[in-house]
């Protein structure tokens, strides 16, 4: 096993296109981390078949830093799956430009980072990459193929105007500031029966009974039961039946996932249902590392998956754990971020990880990059399921 001060730490953070749709992930390394390094992860196999099909973006300062000669090193980067997103600035240097050029001819799609002008054709560049104010020239847009990401997209107003103008890739936290719908009062309180019942491992009839009064909650498991994910022979067609098929520890956690399933007002998905799941995916993983048994994980994967209730609900945490029974420890982590699950939980939450708090929790950096694929493979499949 690798050297934990020697294995690269990275940040993942979901794209999605204009139909809120996961479409690539874009790379943030630790400050500390070589270039070389990074590249070196990224031509792992393991990382190419948990994070298919989604594209992934990697931000170079140095286009060159990137060896583009036939003799490339016998682990190349899997040129279609990556996108190189690179600064205008760099384009000055004609060598940068004819340098961009073959790695375009080896497969890879550039983004330029701000206005190019000619030089992004010298430089085969595909689209564009723009974050924070303002946006980038109609010009530019029409005279690239695309895809163009506006990144660091804080807010609904700031999204819907990159979106008129064209842009097609977003990320930031916008996905988790949408506006919740008015007037769901009411579906906002049966969430909470649902998950207090979920939390009590309640009886199938009761869950049964509440599941018949949300619509749209049971048209979603009873779609997801009968999915080619599950392969069941015979279709399920009532609620006792999709209970009995999953089993109760399956039931409940998709249950729990399920809660994010439902369309936003305009008819587009949920962000936050692949984010928990992600969440919950990477939570289980760490706690497997870490030793917990099997009641242990799946405590681990609830508080992932509960992590985002107060966005999802519009309501403050210490409302929502007040409402549910919850052991003391799944509170504390929520509220807090407090205790061993806690200290997980803030680290999954960070856009960046932070190299000591994963020695802290006594992981190696190699574990921890695990169970980040772990976590984002099960989110990929989980949004692609339901």
């Amino acid at each position: 096993m690798s050297e934990p001060d020697l294995f690269p730490v990275l940040g993942l953070e979901a794209v999605a296109d204009a139909r809120h749709q996961w479409t690539a992930l874009a790379v943030h390394p630790h400050a500390s981390t070589p270039c070389a390094a990074l590249l070196a992860l990224l031509a792992r196999p393991d990382w190419q078949a948990a994070l298919a099909p989604l594209d992934c973006i990697v931000s170079l300062a140095d286009p060159l830093s990137i060896d583009a000669t036939p003799a490339a090193p016998a682990a190349p980067l899997p040129a279609t799956r990556i996108v190189l997103h690179v600064p205008a600035a760099v384009l000055q240097d004609a060598a940068v430009r004819k340098h961009c050029g073959v790695l375009a001819e080896q497969g890879y799609r550039l983004l330029v980072e701000g206005e190019a002008g000619i030089h992004a054709s010298q430089a085969s560049i595909r689209g564009i990459a723009h974050g924070g104010n303002g946006l980038p020239s109609t010009l530019s847009l029409l005279s690239l193929p695309g895809p163009y990401w506006a990144h660091d997209v804080d807010d609904a107003a700031r999204y819907a105007a990159c979106r008129e103008a064209g842009m097609d890739w977003f990320s930031g936290a916008y996905s988790r500031r949408r506006a919740p719908d008015a007037g769901d009062g009411t579906s906002r309180k049966r969430l909470l029966s649902l998950l207090g019942l979920l939390a009590q491992d309640a009886d199938s009839r009761e869950l049964e009974t509440l599941l018949k009064q949300d619509p749209a909650l049971s048209y979603h498991l009873l779609k997801l039961v009968n999915s080619a994910a599950f392969g069941f022979t015979n279709p399920i067609h009532h609620f006792g039946q999709a209970i009995n098929v999953l089993g109760r520890r399956q039931l409940q956690r998709w249950l729990q996932l399920l809660l994010y399933a439902r369309p936003q007002h305009d008819g587009t998905p949920n962000l936050l249902l692949p984010e928990a799941a992600r969440r919950a995916g990477q939570m289980e993983a760490l706690c497997k590392l870490l030793g917990g048994d099997r009641d242990r994980q799946d405590m681990a994967f609830v508080v992932g998956v509960f992590a985002l209730l107060d966005e999802l609900l519009a309501m403050p945490m210490a409302e929502i754990v007040a409402a549910l029974t919850l052991d003391l420890e799944v509170v504390g982590a929520l509220l807090d971020r407090s205790g061993p699950l806690g200290d997980m939980l803030a680290l999954v939450e960070q856009p960046v990880p932070d190299p000591a708090r994963i020695a802290a929790l006594g992981l190696t950096n190699e574990q921890f990059w695990h169970s980040q694929l772990q976590g984002w493979h099960w989110a990929i499949q989980v949004s692609r399921t339901i």
